[in-house]
């Protein structure tokens, strides 16, 4: 059972901006002391300020996920200060939209860096910790990407498809062990948030989330809401749970869907030009900031999310209805 969010302490890496900025706040809202990561110690410095201006406790530590050091580090001052760590979000992530070919061994050795060896690193120094403890929860952030590959993110993809298959060796052998720590997939759809702006393009223009796209708000209410409710994987929007669904049932058919008029290369295209700036190997934006530019349709929540995914038993009612309404219809045309 995980201790209450008020008596919580907990780690978040990518804090400074996006969905992680935004979980910070939540957990910091809801009382639970914080510990924010990032590389950019000015947008960290904000994010600590808004939690403590609330009554919240924060801790500013700057970290790149992708060195060893430096999150090992990361979770040894986390426990200093605090004594514990009940939670670890592992969220940092970057991106580059570009072909294989013309995506550098150097680009890619970075994202894979970053956002994979990055949440092994986080599990690593975390792990000592929790089970000295006898409880914690992990949670890793996956995307739907993790399941479904789409062009141009070739980098991207594997790192999240990366990041579901660790996480499941490591569910699996936590069990083996008769542990009580939690670990926990999230699996966001398209959000609005700053990564476009951030990501290396050499697509000849800015590019696009592939839509349906939805606030981070949404996939801060599911990160907070696992921190206190142990879940196995939380996807965040329906259209990750149907592309995933349809990838386990036909994959040739989701690749004759994207490549129907080229649509999934249009639908990752702005008509902006590339301005050439990004965060790939150095942090980007001082201010940091929640939202990117696409909130006139961003959906502001996930009501299958907030209703089906977090709650499993509900899932499998809705499930049970419709196939025994499905059996129904078939004996009525059989007749």
């Amino acid at each position: 059972m995980a201790r209450p969010l008020h008596d919580q302490v907990v780690v978040i890496t990518g804090a400074s901006s996006g969905i992680g900025r935004e979980t910070a706040l939540q957990f910091g809202q809801r009382g639970a002391a914080v510990v924010l990561a990032a590389r950019n110690l000015l947008a960290l410095g904000e994010v600590a300020r808004q939690i403590q201006d609330g009554g919240g406790q924060a801790q500013v530590l700057g970290a790149d996920v992708g060195e060893w050091e430096q999150v090992h580090r990361l979770a040894a001052e986390a426990v200093a200060r605090f004594g514990r760590i009940d939670t670890w979000v592992n969220n940092a992530g970057v991106t580059e939209y570009a072909t294989v070919e013309d995506t550098t061994a150097e680009e890619f050795a970075r994202i894979i860096q970053v956002n994979l060896l990055g949440q092994i690193y986080g599990v690593k120094a975390a792990l000592p910790y929790m089970k000295r403890a006898g409880a914690g929860t992990i949670i890793n952030v996956a995307s739907g990407l993790g399941m479904r590959a789409v062009p141009w993110q070739s980098a991207y993809c594997a790192s999240k498809h990366g990041i579901k298959g660790f996480t499941e060796s490591l569910r699996l052998e936590l069990a083996h062990q008769k542990s009580d720590i939690v670990v926990t997939t999230i699996l966001p759809s398209s959000i609005n948030t700053p990564l476009f702006r951030h990501a290396r393009s050499k697509i000849g223009v800015k590019p696009l989330p592939f839509p349906p796209v939805y606030d981070p708000r949404a996939v801060a209410e599911a990160l907070v809401f696992a921190a206190e409710h142990p879940r196995r994987d939380i996807y965040v929007g329906a259209a990750g749970k149907v592309l995933a669904v349809l990838e386990g049932w036909n994959p040739g058919l989701v690749d004759h869907m994207f490549l129907a008029g080229n649509s999934v290369f249009k639908l990752q295209q702005t008509s902006e030009p590339d301005d050439g700036q990004d965060n790939l190997f150095m942090p980007m934006d001082a201010q940091g900031a929640i939202r990117g530019e696409f909130g006139d349709w961003a959906q502001p929540t996930s009501l299958y999310t907030r209703f089906l995914d977090l709650y499993p038993s509900r899932k499998r009612l809705l499930l049970s209805a419709c196939t025994l309404g499905v059996v129904a219809l078939i004996r009525r045309m059989g007749r």
